[in-house]
């Protein structure tokens, strides 16, 4: 298959990688852990501050606006050669943040508009991280590997996810104030760990996206902000993988919303929802781990058709599922069967990007995503608030069955011969 981009070849010394590659996925399962300990206890202690719920909702709309918009211009330098230097300083700031909120709380008058402000400033600095992290187990690694680390990734964050609230709860029970200082602690391991990385991070120089003059124009800066909208048009694959990637978590998040309201109509309480919590976070954990045995034996075009259609049935159960351990087992499967595909398509992202356009190609499709997720709860409500439970979770999973025709088709564009010509 003959692409318009050139494969980027891997910018960091390789004796170095497999420390490198460590070091990353330290940080970045760090900084994932303290940040899911931190935003699972940030609403209850607003809630007890005297805030109302309809406050809170707008607070949290208001920060992922704020990642929304900063995410691509932070993604500028890192593609022109800052990235190390982007992702060191916002973990530092992230870290002063959330130490400025630690004493906050911990002084018992907690100034409301210094609390909020030290957050916002933490969600930017962390949105310009996540940013600059984008593509850089391209620059670490060589392509046969980017399969591994990927999942190696995947699992971490997903591990993150099952213990970070957890955890945020019984610190907050112990002490309001602890949660903010284990992710501030986590933001300073996150910058040790990228600062300990040998490799600058950073494409050759003649793999950089062509820049401007020291003054550039606001239209120059927009105009590289948007580089990777550019990448997305002109490449088939990186539009499938836009596609696939964003429906697949909007309808994850709307089945998993539906679930909950579906449990409500039969009388489940908390409980129950805590078990289909936990079996699904167990199972993505597991799927994550195993993606690379899964997707690694075969071709991404046969990984992504298969995933599809195996997802349609248990989304299909779900209209017919009553007790919470049948829900779990339902939402289980669907989260251990998507991290193959999605590693498989992340790997293709990687092999077809320039190295210049990583971050900002790869801001672009976590911005897609992001937002479509953030869609899927208010959709999943009004979904059920008019046609029913039932009906919702029986219209998500049509429209997975047609997200898998679409797949089915569009996986023709990808390679099909053995795993190393897949990445």
């Amino acid at each position: 298959m003959a692409h318009s981009a050139p494969a980027p070849a891997p910018a960091a010394p390789l004796p170095h990688a497999r420390r490198d590659v460590r070091l990353f996925w330290w940080a970045g399962t760090c900084d994932a852990l303290g940040s899911q300990v931190s935003g699972f206890v940030l609403p209850l202690l607003l809630l007890r501050l005297g805030r109302s719920p309809a406050e809170v909702g707008a607070l949290a709309g208001l920060f992922a606006v704020a990642t929304l918009v900063l995410g691509p211009l932070a993604a500028v330098p890192a593609d022109r050669g800052a990235r190390k230097r982007v992702m060191v300083g916002a973990a530092l700031v992230s870290a002063a943040a959330m130490a400025g909120v630690t004493a906050a709380v911990a002084a018992s008058r907690v100034p409301l508009a210094v609390l909020l402000a030290a957050v916002l400033v933490e969600r930017c600095a962390t949105a310009c991280y996540e940013a600059a992290s984008l593509g850089t187990v391209a620059l670490v690694c060589p392509p046969e590997e980017h399969r591994r680390v990927l999942s190696r990734l995947q699992a971490g964050e997903r591990g993150a996810l099952v213990v970070g609230p957890a955890l945020g709860g019984a610190l907050f029970a112990a002490g309001a104030w602890l949660p903010f200082l284990v992710d501030a602690l986590s933001y300073v391991v996150a910058a040790g760990g990228i600062r300990a990385m040998r490799s600058g991070l950073s494409p050759r120089t003649e793999q950089r996206s062509p820049g401007g003059t020291s003054r550039r124009t606001r239209r120059a800066l927009l105009a590289e902000a948007g580089a990777g909208v550019g990448l997305l048009r002109r490449e088939p694959v990186l539009r499938l993988a836009l596609v696939w990637i964003s429906a697949v978590n909007a309808l994850l998040v709307a089945l998993y919303y539906t679930t909950v309201f579906a449990l409500q109509d039969h009388g489940r309480g908390a409980a129950p929802l805590g078990l289909v919590l936990a079996l699904s976070g167990a199972a993505g954990l597991a799927g994550a781990l195993a993606a690379p045995r899964l997707a690694g034996r075969h071709a991404a075009a046969t990984v992504l058709v298969a995933v599809s259609w195996l997802m349609v049935p248990p989304a299909a159960a779900l209209a017919v599922a009553r007790e919470a351990w049948q829900f779990g087992l339902l939402l289980g499967l669907l989260c251990f069967l998507t991290p193959p595909a999605t590693v498989a398509l992340q790997a293709q992202i990687l092999g077809i990007t320039p190295p210049g356009l990583q971050a900002r190609t790869g801001t672009v499709l976590a911005t897609a995503s992001g937002a479509a997720a953030a869609l899927a709860p208010a959709l999943a409500g009004l979904s059920a608030g008019r046609a029913g439970a039932g009906a919702t979770l029986l219209g998500c999973a049509a429209l997975l069955t047609v997200l898998a025709l679409y797949a089915t088709r569009g996986a023709s564009r990808l390679p099909r011969g053995t795993k190393e010509d897949t990445v």
